[in-house]
This record gives structure tokens, sequence and C-alpha cells, in this order.
């Protein structure tokens, strides 16, 4: 990857060209990997303001970059404001990290992301998985998202380490190659046969000013087919299937088909919430419980499971112990 400085010094723009490893990322995402230790809020307000320039032209951040692409970085300081010093990635969340690795190799990193913790920073976040993977390993040259969980999601997220298994995994993902499944404990009981929900989703919708997800004939099309795996007094264990991967899909898909998610406090039911705090369920009851797909070039096929967290496994203790005391009864 070549790059001139400009005049020089802390205040010298840059311009670096794309290379064929680079070629197809994000331009957020490369200049989050050129700009380490500046914000990624930070970054999309440089590509919002058009001081990032792609071959002398604005982008958006969702803009993928092409081999031979010139990209002009502007000078950007990471010091902090006055009296602040630089902040470290928290050991703590690090410590998170490096227990939840279920699988490493040089290609790529298969964790069990804990609930709280967002997959990349920003809007107010300073520490993302993506974040907390390159402040413990900095001298990681690559390090990507290969998709994307809520931050209360918790289970199965990859991470590629190098460029050709992003292109790889991602081509993957677009011929619906990746089998994604979920535990969500949803409100009522589900039909013994699978329950698919098909109904767009539009995550531009907007209720009481805040931005949402909201199921419009207009949005982008999404599938979600519910199973029914254990039923309690009133709720349900269910493992649930994707075939596409929109935002909130599996939370809006539920409250659809009135069954609303377990602690979901934007489209779940509030009054059951609360009933539910009182069994001990303090976030979503949502978790990525395996991915699988075959790979590309072995032809071998790839399974990855992760253990429902201990908060959700004795919440579905004490529901089993109230739905005993009702038989017995």
């Amino acid at each position: 990857m070549g790059e001139d400085s400009g005049n020089g010094g802390r205040s010298g723009v840059r311009h670096v060209d794309v290379d064929r490893d680079s070629a197809g990322q994000r331009i957020d995402n490369f200049l989050a990997r050129e700009l380490r230790g500046v914000p990624r809020a930070r970054v999309h307000r440089l590509l919002r303001r058009g001081e990032v320039r792609v071959n002398g032209g604005r982008v958006r951040s969702g803009t993928r970059l092409s081999a031979g692409d010139r990209v002009r970085i502007p000078p950007v300081s990471t010091d902090q404001p006055s009296g602040q010093a630089e902040t470290a990635a928290p050991e703590k969340l690090l410590q998170q990290l490096d227990a939840a690795i279920l699988h490493e190799d040089k290609r790529l990193l298969v964790l069990n992301k804990p609930s709280g913790i967002a997959v990349h920073g920003g809007s107010g976040i300073r520490w993302g998985v993506i974040e907390l993977l390159r402040a413990r390993r900095p001298e990681a040259p690559f390090l990507e998202l290969v998709h994307r969980l809520d931050r209360e999601t918790s289970g199965c997220l990859l991470v590629a380490k190098r460029r050709s298994e992003l292109r790889r995994l991602h081509a993957v993902i677009r011929d619906g190659g990746l089998d994604k499944r979920y535990l969500a404990l949803v409100q009522g009981r589900l039909p013994r046969h699978p329950l698919p929900v098909e109904a767009a989703l539009d995550r531009n919708a907007r209720r009481q000013g805040e931005r949402t997800v909201q199921v419009n004939s207009k949005g982008q099309y999404a599938r979600t087919v519910f199973r029914r795996s254990e039923v309690y007094q009133g709720a349900t264990l269910a493992d649930v299937s994707v075939a596409t991967g929109r935002t909130h899909q599996i939370r809006v898909h539920a409250a659809h088909a009135g069954h609303p998610l377990a602690g979901d406090d934007r489209y779940g039911d509030d009054e059951w919430n609360r009933a539910l705090r009182s069994q001990g369920l303090r976030r979503l009851f949502l978790h990525a419980s395996s991915l699988q797909w075959r790979d590309p070039d072995s032809g071998q096929e790839l399974v990855y499971h992760a253990a429902l967290p201990e908060d959700l496994g004795r919440v579905l203790a004490r529901l089993a112990q109230v739905k005993q005391k009702g038989v017995e009864g």
C-alpha cells in the first residue's frame, strides 16, 4: 500500500493507494485501520464533512474500495482534550474477549461474544470487539468483522484475520451458505410446527423521534424461522434461523408474529419483561448459538457452537421450576 505525505509533519495530508488485499473493503473500515486510536465516530465525521476523498471525490461510509483507488486522508490528531490522557483499552474487557475465543487459526477468529459489548465503537462507545482485538494484537496486520451482532446479543461472531478470508466468507454469505442459529426466549406458546415469518423491514423508520426498524412492504426482504424447543409457563425457548441478516431482524419478526423476545426493551412487552426480571433476566434473551458453512476451497463442513451463557441458563432453570410447580399443583 503506497503513500505520500503532502507537506509532511503532523499537519500533512496523506494519500494512500489501495492494494489488492484491501480491495472490496469499506472506506470506514479502511480508515479505522489507517487511523488507529481515532474513535469510529470521528472517522464517520471526517467522511460526512468530505475531508476524506477517494480519487478526488467525496464518499459515504459504506463505499467499497477498489485496487488502485487513491484515498486522501486528512491530518487527524489522536490527542485527548487538555488534561486527559489517552485511554488504554480496559483490561477487564480484554480478558473477557481472551476467554471468549472459541477457535483461532491463521485466517479466522471465532468468538463467543459476551452480551453488553458492541461489535465496534461509535455513538459514544469507545471500545467495541474490533477495537479491543486490535488493541490486544497491535502487531496483527488485518482484523475485520465478517458480520455483526447487536450489543446485547451474545454468541458466535466471526472475525477475519486476512483480507482474502473476509472476501471468501462474504461470498459464502451472499450465496446463502452461512447457517446462523440463535436461541431466543419468546412470549407465549409457539406451535409444534416451524413458524416462518416473511416480512420486509425498513431500518430507517422512526418511532417517537427514535430511529428504529419496522415491518414495511417497501423495506428489504427478510425471512426468519422460529422452531419450538422448550415450552414454559407463558414462554417458549425457540431455535431461530435467519435466511437474511437485517438489523434487529429476529426481534422485529418475533414481535410481528405476536411472540416478542424476552428482555427486549424496544420491541417487546414491558409488563412481561418486568415479570421476567423477577426470574433474574437482566438483558435481551437472544444468543447466537451456532454457525455452519462449507469451506469453499476444501469442501469441509465447518461448525462452531457457543454454549448458552450462565445468566440465561439460570433464567431457564427458574422458569422450569415454575413450570414444575404448576404441574404438581
